[in-house]
Parts: structure tokens; sequence; C-alpha cells
């Protein structure tokens, strides 16, 4: 054996023993994220804890180094291990906060640990694993990271002193910020300390972005490699169209996501930072809105959202800027994206774009008028007319899935509250960072409707024949969609004594991952929290994929019977 040869084994053994070390200090980390609170803020403890942190520092660089030895000194291990440098810099600027270094350890071992437990598993069986259905995989990651999530705000430090998060309390706060809803049981800022804010910021980029494309940028980066398998699954869940690169899609949807919310970042800290005196609490708030606004969860730092947008108008147009761009879907914003560096084109844009487009701009200038005059003499009543316009168009952005607010819900008229079901039904586009029905489906919806009352046989759209397939599952999801709720809204209004009209709009915003409230939302009774947690769980998974899931593994139908007509209408 050579002495290259010798030095990458000793690299190996090197990296094993650093990965031991680091999953044994990783469950120590939870003890001590545990038991924070109840420890002595002594200088014995404070020293302590800077020297275990300081340990865990140096066992990752070792780590790193040894990798790049392993590696041959190949520098493309550097860039796949991009996220362990970052937080290694991250570790020695925030020297008075090792909270979030010792978090990532966290997570990046439970990573590494679960990945090859899995790979070893499905290399020793024979048999598919559940994982490989793509809707069966969407169902247990996003119950996964809730679950993880809820324990997570379990934590004391999560927890400002003088409060107490109950389980449900968490499991519904981390339904909410997972599934990009809105809804929730506290008032967060005054309840969740630093770090619960940090879990619920986290659980929002992953809500928003999707497991699955969170997951596989994760392995890429700390050096793990994607399998075919986890290729085509991972096309199926993100964009389920035509096949394309895995791994570039995925660098397509984080690139263009990390650029908006950069953008959406810098705006809000410029509208904001007067509010702030110290500038780290500005850049977080600004980070929070920014991830918040594109992700579409509506969860924001300020109590009343409606004073706030009234004084930053900055902020609030970076808010519609980012609610529009998160809820248009990846796939519409990675074909503008590539027609903006090519000759650009709208006629160039996919059938699927354009359709987006056309219905998210449609429905956004429909909602502003209707909201203008359902609000002119109730919510808006002396509000300026410049006022009057930027919330229109604001609250119509807003309704469809953001859930922030530019009115004071409390005193919206119940015109314009029945006409939010509808927006808030629709909900964003498919792919994007929000939920409802989705843009495309309502349009399909009123084609086939205009194809009927036309007698045209076929459903078409820019010259093109959609497949009946495809009208026939919107039509599914809808009807199934109006069950649940109408089952879930029935057990609601038995149980409640608010007035049906803003259980019906929790309901909805809940399903829609919305996350508009009329205020109820603390004062409901356990049953119905957990329904609402089932309705944002559904909203955001999708009840055709929960069904798909189900219905794995049966065969179509390879007969046909008789045809015979009924009357209907």
């Amino acid at each position: 054996m050579g002495g290259r040869a010798k030095l990458q084994y000793a690299a190996s053994i090197s990296i094993k023993f650093s990965n031991g070390l680091l999953n044994l200090y990783a469950f120590l980390n939870l003890l001590i994220l545990f038991s924070t609170p109840f420890l002595a803020r002594s200088d014995y403890f404070i020293i302590a804890n800077h020297s275990y942190t300081l340990l865990l520092l140096g066992l990752l660089v070792i780590n790193l180094i040894s990798g790049v030895v392993e590696a041959g000194g190949d520098s493309i291990v550097l860039r796949k291990r991009a996220l362990d440098i970052l937080f290694v810099f991250l570790a020695v600027a925030l020297q008075n906060n090792h909270d979030i270094f010792q978090l990532y350890i966290v997570i990046r071992q439970a990573f590494i640990g679960v990945s090859r437990r899995h790979r070893a598993k499905m290399e020793a069986a024979n048999h598919r694993s559940v994982l490989d259905s793509a809707p069966a995989f969407v169902l247990i990651s996003f119950l996964g990271t809730i679950l993880i999530g809820t324990i997570l705000l379990l934590i004391p430090v999560a927890t400002n002193p003088g409060n107490h998060t109950t389980f449900l309390g968490a499991l519904f706060t981390s339904t909410s910020a997972t599934c990009v809803t809105g809804l929730t049981v506290y008032d967060i800022v005054s309840h969740f300390s630093t770090f619960g804010l940090m879990i619920i910021m986290i659980l929002i980029q992953i809500g928003g972005l999707g497991i699955m494309t969170v997951s596989t940028f994760f392995a890429v980066i700390t050096g793990q490699r994607l399998s075919l398998r986890d290729g085509n699954l991972m096309q199926d869940v993100i964009d389920g169209g035509n096949r394309v690169d895995a791994l570039k899609l995925v660098r397509n949807i984080v690139i263009v996501t990390l650029i908006f919310e950069a953008i959406g970042a810098v705006l809000i800290y410029f509208s904001i930072k007067g509010r702030y005196v110290g500038t780290s609490e500005a850049v977080f708030s600004a980070v929070f809105h920014s991830i918040s606004g594109f992700c579409n969860a509506g969860i924001g730092l300020f109590q009343e959202d409606f004073v706030f947008y009234h004084q930053h108008l900055l902020a609030t147009f970076t808010i519609i800027f980012l609610v529009v761009s998160g809820g248009i879907g990846f796939s519409v914003l990675v074909d503008i994206k590539r027609n903006m560096f090519e000759k650009f084109t709208p006629s160039r844009f996919t059938i699927h774009t354009k359709l987006v487009l056309i219905t998210t701009a449609a429905l956004i200038v429909l909602g502003s008028i209707l909201f203008f005059i359902g609000e002119f003499n109730h919510s808006m009543e002396g509000y300026s007319l410049k006022d009057r316009i930027i919330g229109s168009v604001f609250q119509s952005v807003s309704t469809r899935t953001a859930g922030f607010y530019y009115i004071d819900l409390t005193h919206l008229s119940q015109a314009s509250s029945f006409f939010s079901l509808l927006l808030m039904f629709i909900g964003a586009s498919p792919g994007s960072t929000g939920g409802g029905i989705k843009t495309t489906s309502f349009a399909l919806f009123i084609l086939a409707v205009v194809a009927v009352l036309s007698g045209n046989k076929d459903v078409v759209v820019f010259k093109r024949k959609i497949p009946e397939s495809l009208v026939y599952r919107v039509m599914a999801l809808i009807a199934v969609s109006l069950t649940l709720l109408f089952v879930v809204i029935f057990i609601l209004l038995l149980i409640e004594p608010f007035p049906s009209q803003t259980i019906i709009f929790e309901a909805v915003s809940a399903y829609g991952t919305v996350g508009l409230s009329m205020g109820i939302t603390p004062y409901l009774t356990k049953i119905s929290q957990i329904l609402l947690v089932v309705l944002m769980y559904f909203g955001r998974v999708g009840p055709l994929t929960i069904l798909f899931a189900l219905s794995r593994g049966k065969g179509s139908q390879n007969y046909y019977y008789l045809e015979e007509k009924i009357s209907v209408g």
C-alpha cells in the first residue's frame, strides 16, 4: 500500500470515527437543549457549553478535512459539503449563540443515520418500499416533519420564560408552519423564544419548498449520492410532468427560492429597520417575513398586520411580490427564468405557465374589485382612496393562500367573507408553496363547464386538447375537497358556539392553507383544533394524494360495461 493510499485509508477511518462521535454528541445535544432552562446559568455552565460547542466544531472540521483527503484532494467535496462549511463559519461568528450550531448537528446526524439505514434496508430486501410511491412519500414526509417540529417546539428553550406549550399547541403550530397555513393558537412573538421562532421559520421553509426538494438538496451538498430510484421519485413528487434532470430541477428551485427570499429580505429590512433597536433583530425579522411571504405561510411577527402594513408601504408591496412569486409554482418560475435568459417570447411559455399566469392575474383583478366594493363602507371605511386600492389588491393576493391581512378581518362584510371562501378554496398554483385546489384545477373546471354549455366534446385551451383523465381528476379533487369540508364544518357547527360564518371561514382557511382567521382559533375546543390540524394536513398534501397512496397497487380495470344514458340536470 502506497503512502497516498495509506493516507486515504487513515482519512476513511477518521471520517467513521468522527461521525461516531458526532452521533454521540448529537444525542447529548438534545439533552442540553431540553435541560438548558433547568440548569443554573452559572459561569461554569456557560464555559462548559462553550467548550462543548468547540469540541463539536473541531469534530466537524476534522470530518471535512478527512473527506477532502479521502477524495484525493478533489475540491468537489468542498462544494458538496457547503452546508457544513456554512455552519462552521456561523458557529465561529455567533459565539454567544450555540443553539443554532448544536441543532444543526442533531439534524445532520439524524439525516445521515436515517439515509444509511434506509439504503441498507432497501439493499437487503427485494421488495419495493412504501416510500417508492410518490403519494406515500409526500404523506409520510410531511407527517414526519410535523412530528419533529412538534418535539422541537416542546423543548423548553423554544418557549419564553413564564409560558407553557402543550402538546396540542405544539402540534397545531408545527402543522400550521409545515403546511404553510398561518393559523396559530398562540401569539407566537410573545409565546416562543428566538429559538422557537427559528424552528417555525425552518418548518415554513421546508414545508414551502417541499420535503423532497429539501432532502434531495441536503443529501447532495452533504456528499450523499442520489440513486436513480430517488431521482425518479423526486421527479414525481416535485414536477410530475416531463422527465428532466432531477438534480438540475432541484438546483433551479433552490436558486430561484433563495434569490426571491434574499431580495424580499433586503427590501423588508430597509422598511422595518427603524422599528428595532438592534440590527440583528431587524435582520431576523426581515428574513422571517420574507420566507413566510414567499412560502405563502402568512405567519408574521407583528401582532396587528393591518396596522403594520399601513405604516410600511415598501414592506406591503414586497409581501405582495413574494406571495405572488411563491404562489405561481416553481415550474412556472423556472420556465420564466429560462425565457429571461433567451429571447423573451410569451408564446414560448408552456401551456401550464400560460394558464397559471392568466388565471392568477384574473383572480387578483377580480378579487381586488370585489374587495374594493365589499369593504368600501365596512373595514376600509375612513381609508383614503390610495389605501383602499392598495388594501384591496393586498387582500385579494393574500386571501388565496398567504394569510397576511391589510384590513381588520373582524369587521369584514358578509359579502367579502363569502367571496373570500372561494378565493381560499381555489388557493395557489400546482407545485407552489400554497394550498387549495389550485388555479389550474379551477381554470379546467371553468373550461369544462364552458365546453359542455357550448356543445363541445373536448376541453381545449390554447389550441390544445386536455386529456379526459385530467378533467376527471379535477372533478374528483373538487368533489373530495367539498365533501371533506362539509363533514368537518358540520362537526364544528355541532360543538362550537361561534357564528356559522366564522366557523366556515376558519375551516376553509385551514384547508386552503391560508391562515386568515376571524379571531376564534385560540378559543376553539381541543377536538376542533385537531380537526383543523387534519384540514391543514389534507389541504397541503392534497386529498387525491392520500387516495392515490391508499389505492397504490390496485390495477386498472381491463373490462368495460355496456353504455346507457340517464337523465341529468
